[in-house]
């Protein structure tokens, strides 16, 4: 699905960049064009300048967006959840990063998921970058207590897992 809506902007790297910030990001579109988040408008200025690009290319981006009924659909829709990994030792939770050998290889949560579930460790977040958008894909888990002892390395022995980042 991801792979339809960038092809859609081949045509146009400057769109093809903001169409990615916009997904990367969970930012939608609103009926009259603007870019939202949550239902917040955010200045094309201030998506422009994030991406190094014009607010023109940014505006023209959500109007494309809007004449596509696919891509209309998706972005009118779309919403952005908190990564609370950045805020983790703050609220007293605990961070897995785990990055996988193969992002695009299906079961790497699930596993993660039953080694955390087999010491009884309480899961607050989970979340996981696209390998589509992301150079360094990862898998980010945010528990409510510091792993349990032999966790961290079960997780690490996972034959999915590169590297685990506590």
């Amino acid at each position: 699905m991801w792979s339809d809506i960038i092809h859609e902007f081949a045509d146009s790297p400057s769109q093809n960049r903001v169409v990615r910030f916009l997904l990367e990001n969970g930012f939608g579109v609103t009926e009259d064009g603007r870019i939202s988040c949550n239902g917040i408008e955010v200045p094309a200025t201030a998506v422009a300048k994030v991406i190094g690009s014009d607010r023109r290319v940014v505006d023209s981006t959500a109007r494309r967006i809007l004449e596509r009924p696919m891509l209309r659909d998706i972005f009118l829709n779309m919403r952005a959840t908190p990564d609370l990994s950045r805020v983790a030792e703050s609220l007293g939770f605990f961070v897995i990063t785990v990055l996988p050998k193969n992002a695009s290889e299906r079961g790497i949560v699930g596993a993660a998921v039953r080694v955390l579930s087999e010491h009884s460790v309480a899961i607050r977040q989970i979340f996981v970058t696209d390998p589509q958008f992301s150079e360094e894909p990862k898998l980010v888990i945010i528990i409510e207590e510091s792993p349990p002892a032999g966790v961290v390395e079960q997780i690490r022995a996972l034959p999915q897992v590169k590297q685990v980042i506590i």
